[in-house]
């Protein structure tokens, strides 16, 4: 059967979060009835992560295989109609031919995320559902000072949901930076996967460091100390992004 790479953006506002779930709306289940529309084929896509209720994507991966050899093109176009018609807030912008062995999941070596933080007084009119609005003034530079002591090959169970299902908390974040652009803090962080809600966490704790909470020698006792309760607050999901992933 044909594989294909989908690539993929979406608002995740109005879903339970990527993963099909029974009795809730979710991305992939909406991609996958836009698919059994264009061609009446029920098929199971797979994606390289599977994000939260409310957290959005600028490039989520998956594959799906399907029985005819359709152009690319056309399952490009044929896909975005039929999501369109059903007033989805996903976009598939690009779709191509891969080999039976490409997995999205799998085959991925790295995953990138973004949190966005709009730090200002005045509260969000255009962007509520896209990024975190924090009014207490936060120091970007001290953020990203304490955000290294998280970077590396750690036990992450402090940044990790009790629902977490992966089989160890143990990952190599490789990257963790905090800068300030205006009223927007980024927050980017890398890896080859993260945990059940690390990076929301991870942001969540960094924000008591800018607010003046907390000092660098906290995160590193709260990483060490391996123990979800040690962690701030976790961050809401509507500031975070999939922003891509490497293969």
């Amino acid at each position: 059967m044909p594989r294909y790479r989908l690539d993929i953006e979406y608002d995740g506002g109005a879903y339970a979060g990527w993963q099909r779930q029974a009795g809730q709306h979710s991305v992939q289940a909406a991609i996958e009835q836009a698919i059994f529309r264009f061609c009446s084929e029920e098929v199971s896509l797979h994606g390289a992560g599977r994000t939260d209720a409310g957290v959005h994507a600028l490039g989520q991966v998956a594959h799906v295989d399907l029985a005819r050899d359709w152009p690319a093109g056309k399952v490009l176009n044929a896909v975005n109609a039929y999501l369109q018609l059903a007033g989805e807030t996903v976009a598939i912008l690009s779709a191509a031919n891969v080999a039976d062995d490409f997995d999205a999941r799998f085959s991925a070596r790295r995953r990138h995320y973004l949190y966005r933080i709009v730090n200002r007084r005045a509260p969000l009119a255009l962007m509520r559902h896209q990024a975190w609005w924090v009014s207490k003034p936060l120091d970007a530079d001290r953020m990203h000072d304490a955000a290294q002591a998280l970077v590396g090959h750690h036990d992450f169970t402090t940044f990790r949901s009790a629902h977490c299902q992966a089989k160890s908390p143990v990952k190599t974040l490789d990257r963790l930076d905090v800068a300030r652009n205006g009223d927007e803090i980024e927050i980017r962080a890398t890896a080859r996967s993260f945990l059940h809600n690390q990076v929301r966490s991870m942001v969540g704790t960094l924000k008591r460091v800018g607010e003046g909470a907390w000092s660098a020698a906290n995160v590193a006792g709260a990483l060490a100390a391996a123990d979800r309760t040690a962690c701030g607050p976790v961050a809401p999901p509507h500031g975070l992004y999939l922003v891509a992933v490497d293969y």
